[in-house]
């Protein structure tokens, strides 16, 4: 082999590391579903310009290739790494998934030097094994860690188990659950906003302490049968079912599907207790109490919230620091599940005045004599809405920085523009997804239109002032 062999070897290695790299950088994002990065994706056109055109270009340009890809596809696939804000996460799937491709491109190449004809198919090949044989080897894991998750839960047989799921507001629930039952017990809870399948099995099988009281779990879902699989694995003793709503809508199509979804949770073999927010279902059950009905004099401002909830026929009186009239309804399934686990109500009172507030969701954050409301972790219609009717009530100039609602509908979407458009003196729309929407709904708030927020720091230091309120509202990620 002389050396422009060589150099044209370790091209091709170079390019399949690359096309690799891009297809397991948009994996991660959709939860290793390829039929949700081919039919989902929220920008198609970085599959044509990071992955088909430079797939197609290495046949068509045979040992030329060389040129196009150091000086184009190079330079481009850099920049468009170092933009993103939600980049590769190494873990051991990634490294598997590399070092098979790798492998195989190698393997790959020393064959094609033997055959000449194989360099036809040098790239798709190892991409096209190297997809199948990690899904295979992490299918072979999953089972494995699933069924040592599962052993682990039934040795600690003492320990009860309280599940979570809804359409808005899951960790907020988790959250406060845990704040009122640790008064009593030892609570363990899934940690930040793991909630799928593989999520919970990883965390039982590597963090859940043996001692755990009270496991809490949160459940989340992208399609039929995902909060089935989280019931089967943990069969919860109590459960709660939020409020349900068109999150998600593109992938479960109708609300009656999201809502089948939801109770899903329900298919526990060791079910005591299910608290079920009245927008799920009316169906009477013995082992179901409904909620969201219950609640009155809710007032809500920019110091937190206060409201009244009738609890075994008795009135009580709730305040928080925690922000959103929205809230009041999560507060509420925590206290019913306190309540259940018989914690006494003066405890929970008392607990409630004290709840933390759950971070990047309505956060109230004072700096450089700016009042930022920290939305970023809420992408709901009811959470972005009580955040606009929070901001609203500050007499000082406003500014929000959002790029709408995802995965919702265009009718909700339309909804918060013209809200946005009555509130705020600034808007700052993030992506391109609603953002053609937003443009021509805006017409009184000054204006930004961010393709990406590579630039936000710079555009917040120029546009804001102190006394400003700042509203960051469902941070979405690039991608989106």
């Amino acid at each position: 082999m002389d050396y422009f062999q060589f150099f044209l070897f370790a091209t091709h290695l170079l390019f399949v590391t690359q096309l690799g790299w891009y297809l397991i950088t948009n994996l991660q994002w959709y939860d290793y579903k390829i039929s949700r990065v081919i039919l989902k994706h929220h920008k198609v056109s970085w599959h044509l310009i990071y992955f088909v055109v430079p797939f197609f270009a290495y046949h068509l340009t045979g040992e030329f290739f060389w040129i196009f890809f150091y000086f184009a596809v190079v330079p481009g696939f850099l920049l468009w790494n170092k933009k993103l804000d939600k980049r590769l996460v190494i873990t051991w799937r990634v490294k598997r998934f590399l070092a098979l491709l790798l492998g195989l491109a190698i393997f790959g190449d020393i064959l094609c030097t033997m055959k000449d004809a194989c360099t036809t198919y040098a790239v798709f090949l190892p991409l096209f094994l190297a997809g199948l044989g990690s899904f295979l080897i992490e299918k072979f894991l999953f089972v494995a860690f699933k069924k040592e998750a599962k052993a682990k839960i039934e040795r600690m047989h003492n320990m009860k188990i309280v599940a979570i799921t809804g359409s808005y507001g899951k960790t907020s629930m988790k959250n406060f659950i845990v704040e009122l039952l640790s008064t009593k017990y030892k609570v363990y809870a899934t940690p930040g906003n793991v909630n799928t399948l593989g999520g919970i099995i990883k965390d039982i099988n590597t963090s859940l302490p043996n001692d755990t009281e009270i496991y809490v779990v949160e459940a989340g879902a992208r399609e039929r049968g995902d909060i089935y699989a989280i019931a089967q694995l943990v069969n919860p003793h109590a459960i709660v079912v939020g409020k349900v709503g068109p999150q998600h809508i593109e992938y479960f199509k109708t609300l009656d599907n999201i809502i089948l979804t939801k109770m899903e949770l329900m298919h526990s073999n060791r079910l005591e207790r299910a608290f079920i927010h009245e927008s799920v279902t009316d169906e009477p059950h013995d082992k179901v109490s409904f909620f969201g009905q219950d609640i009155s004099h809710v007032e809500s401002h920019l110091d937190g919230l206060s409201f009244e909830l009738m609890v075994n026929k008795d009135k009580y009186a709730f305040e928080t620091k925690v922000l959103g009239a929205f809230q009041a309804i999560n507060i509420e399934a925590a206290v019913l599940m306190a309540d259940y686990f018989r914690v006494s109500m003066d405890t929970i009172v008392e607990k409630v005045k004290n709840l933390n507030v759950v971070p990047h969701r309505l956060e109230k954050i004072i700096a450089g004599g700016k009042i930022i409301l920290d939305d970023s972790y809420n992408g709901n219609y009811d959470g972005v809405n009580e955040a606009i009717n929070l901001a609203s009530e500050y007499e000082g100039r406003k500014i929000i920085v959002t790029p709408g609602l995802v995965e919702s509908t265009e009718e909700f979407n339309t909804d918060i523009a013209k809200r946005i458009d009555e509130v705020f003196d600034v808007a700052i729309i993030t992506g391109s997804l609603n953002a053609e929407l937003y443009d021509s709904l805006i017409h009184n708030a000054y204006k930004i239109m961010l393709k990406n927020k590579s630039h936000m720091e710079q555009i917040l230091a120029n546009t804001t002032q102190e006394g400003d309120l700042i509203l960051f509202a469902n941070d979405a990620p690039n991608f989106i």
